[in-house]
């Protein structure tokens, strides 16, 4: 049974609608890694990591904001391919 216009054409608004929320989810997680966190490098400095005698606000942004944008992207990945399986617009590899 062959979907009908209708049908075809909510299953693409409610993908894209799906789709649109995911990406804006993950855009603010972006902006609170990319922006948010660096505000507390300040504070964060006046702690040393005590080995290396290296500030931990410093070390806490440069190197936990890389970690999380990794994070995210595998993340966004693997959700994104669950709404497309569930619309059934999925790319079969």
């Amino acid at each position: 049974m062959s979907p009908t216009p209708e049908s075809s054409e909510a299953n693409n608004t409610a993908h894209w609608d799906r789709t649109t929320r995911l990406m804006l989810t993950h855009l603010g997680a972006w902006f609170f890694f990319g922006y948010v966190v660096h505000f507390f490098v300040v504070p964060l400095n006046k702690i040393t990591i005590p080995l290396l005698n290296f500030p931990l606000g410093f070390y806490m942004a440069a190197q936990g904001s890389l970690i999380a944008f990794v994070v995210i992207l595998f993340l966004f990945a693997k959700q994104q391919d669950a709404i497309d399986r569930e619309f059934g617009v999925a790319e079969d590899e």
